[in-house]
């Protein structure tokens, strides 16, 4: 089996490889969470080091979490923020991603992480016209900072579930960010949604390097309100019905506020 992994469509966006390979340098160069390695990058295409799997592990799991919060701590310059020397267009998927350059997180999370794929999904039939107005509530709450701390930006993969946490022989490896300058949950809250193998253990070698803030359990709906809305917008109605349940949370959690 060759070393190598050649992903290639040449009908992906302008600068969709190279954003990736930024994406996946950025993450590295934090000395946390292994990342797959670049090869090689060109216009429509990516070669990337081939990585073998094994089953996941607890001690993996706890390992990946110690390493993930390393990685958060290498900061980003800014909510929203590319990764550092690169000036060309994010993606999530296939889907662009907007960039932000904000001080404060609540604000750039409703305005570029929700609302637009919010939009995307009403147009597509993912989430019914009657249920959007309170994906719209909860993203005013958000907005207006009902959720921020003194959190500074952390240095995110951004697009953290399960099928991009390779299990290696040597411990995760992660591949297909959508890396940016965001919130520490907001990864934790990604591998809770799509159900990533030993979680709890995840959680636990996380919070020996950085302990999470008071309530972040109850927050994990207000971080997969941007999953949710990126897959009401391509994958339908299941999703749109898991968004707004998902907002009724966050509104009703920023009431207790």
């Amino acid at each position: 089996m060759p070393d190598t992994l050649v992903k290639s469509n040449p009908d992906a966006p302008p600068l969709f490889f190279e954003a990736e390979a930024a994406g996946l340098e950025w993450l590295a160069s934090a000395g946390g969470a292994r990342v797959v390695r670049v090869v090689s990058v060109a216009p429509g295409s990516i070669e990337l080091e081939r990585v073998p799997t094994v089953r996941p592990d607890a001690d993996a799991a706890r390992a990946f979490g110690a390493a993930l919060a390393v990685t958060h701590d290498a900061g980003a310059a800014a909510f929203g923020a590319p990764p550092d020397g690169w000036d060309g267009p994010l993606f999530i998927g296939r889907r662009p991603l907007p960039e932000a350059h904000e001080a404060t997180w609540g604000e750039f999370y409703a305005r570029d992480r929700v609302l637009p794929y919010l939009e995307l999904a009403i147009e597509a039939g993912g989430i019914g016209r009657g249920q959007a107005p309170i994906v719209r509530q909860a993203c005013d709450e958000i907005a207006a900072g009902v959720f921020d701390d003194d959190e500074p930006p952390s240095r995110i993969h951004g697009d953290l579930w399960n099928g991009n946490v390779l299990w290696s022989p040597q411990g995760v490896v992660l591949i297909d960010p959508a890396a940016h300058g965001g919130h520490r949950e907001t990864d934790l809250a990604m591998l809770a949604l799509f159900g990533c193998p030993y979680l709890d253990e995840i959680v636990d070698g996380y919070q020996g390097v950085r302990r999470l803030r008071t309530g972040w359990r109850e927050r994990i709906p207000l971080h997969q309100l941007h999953p949710l809305a990126v897959h009401a917008a391509s994958y339908g109605r299941g999703y749109g019905d898991a968004l707004a349940d998902a907002a009724a949370r966050v509104i009703a959690l920023a009431d207790t506020r």
